[in-house]
């Protein structure tokens, strides 16, 4: 199977409130996720660029991969224009299928993607796992030994990632598959280096860090070709296992700001993606040039949640 889905706690501000024109990009899950990389790349050059005033606020809004963050923005921030929400393949994976109580993708305003993030394996450093067929092998063998910890909730991105790997790979029964979903990938990687997960299954920006530190080994990477910076990493596909899996990354807005207020949004987003500063933290981080918004963008989320939706089902994940 191929598929390429281009296309990572809010005290509240109560007691300490932000100037009215200071910018917010809340980042749905705990710091040192995707979406917080998301947050913090975006804002600082917003502010390099001079686009926005004040250096950008990050506020970290973990649970329900994404869907504390999503109902808060909804509910209670519908129309504040200073208001930008990080978001990847993982946020519509998890409206697809209605795992944000009800809320639909409609309920938001899409701004834009600026970056494909390939999908990673990687296991500890000290791990007897070498490589992507002693993983599969090993799951064949006995499905229950095998945890694989990622940074979206059960039936998220990450875990979608492990059941199309594995599908492709030959094992058939995926209800014996484990995974346990953290908030951010920051979670998943600290239960595979402490033993707690055999394997990791996230995007490569949110583990450069840590692969570079050798805290992990990446076995696999699940891009059509192995990705810059990272050459000695190898594809799944190189590995005998046809799978590619690109989570794209970006942002949304509430709904009931003006027209005005999403296009400067629009057009902040697409300053930031052409930047020298963009081009560069691509570079370092394994991330794939994907730059699309506005009312294109627009279509292509709501082309991505009928292609995950078709996919949930085919798994089992939906009726």
């Amino acid at each position: 199977m191929k598929i390429i889905v281009r296309g990572a706690a809010l005290a509240l501000l109560t007691s300490v409130a932000l100037p009215a024109s200071a910018a917010e990009c809340i980042a749905p899950a705990n710091p040192g996720g995707g979406w917080d990389f998301t947050c913090r790349q975006i804002g600082r050059i917003m502010t390099e660029l001079e686009l926005v005033p004040n250096m950008v606020q990050v506020t970290n809004l973990a649970g329900a991969g994404g869907g504390v963050a999503y109902a808060q923005v909804v509910s209670k921030r519908s129309d504040d224009p200073e208001l930008f929400v990080a978001a990847s393949s993982a946020t519509t994976t998890r409206l697809a299928q209605d795992a944000f109580a009800g809320a639909t993708a409609d309920q938001v305003r899409w701004v834009g993607s600026i970056g494909g993030d390939p999908g990673v394996i990687v296991v500890a450093k000290d791990s007897p796992i070498q490589g992507l067929n002693d993983l599969v092998e090993a799951v064949k063998a006995d499905p229950g030994s095998v945890a694989f910890a990622g940074g979206s909730a059960v039936g998220g991105f990450d875990h979608l990632k492990v059941l199309m790997l594995l599908g492709d790979a030959g094992v058939e029964d995926m209800r014996k598959i484990k995974y346990i979903g953290m908030d951010g990938g920051a979670d998943a990687i600290t239960q595979t280096v402490g033993g707690f997960a055999q394997a990791m299954t996230g995007d490569m920006s949110e583990i450069t860090g840590f692969i570079r530190s050798g805290d992990v080994r990446p076995i696999a990477v699940l891009s059509e070709e192995r990705v810059a910076g990272f050459d000695d990493v190898p594809t799944a596909k190189e590995q005998g296992v046809d799978t590619v899996a690109m989570n794209w990354r970006g942002i949304y807005v509430p709904k009931d700001i003006s027209d005005e207020d999403y296009q400067r949004w629009v057009d902040h987003l697409t300053a930031v993606g052409q930047s020298e500063q963009w081009q560069t933290v691509m570079a370092e981080n394994g991330l794939e040039p994907y730059l699309v918004t506005g009312a294109e963008f627009q279509s292509f989320v709501d082309e991505n949640i009928a292609e995950i939706q078709e996919l949930s089902r085919e798994i089992g994940l939906l009726k």
